[in-house]
């Protein structure tokens, strides 16, 4: 009564399913997360880019 079990129909199941999902909305939410730190820190540099303009604007009217 040796009866041989068929490997051929076992597939990764629901558990893999589940843990790529979860790798995929978790990449999803940090892509997100970068773009608006990226947005923030553009912001930022092109306000110093102004403020630089204006003091070079400013020490050359001095002169």
């Amino acid at each position: 009564m040796n009866v041989t079990p068929d490997y051929s129909n076992i597939g990764p199941g629901i558990l893999a399913f589940a843990v790529v999902a979860a790798i995929g909305l978790a990449l999803f939410f940090l892509i997100k997360s970068m773009n608006r730190q990226f947005a923030k820190v553009r912001a930022q540099d092109e306000h110093g880019e102004k403020q630089e303009t204006r003091e070079s604007a400013k020490n050359g009217a001095e002169e």
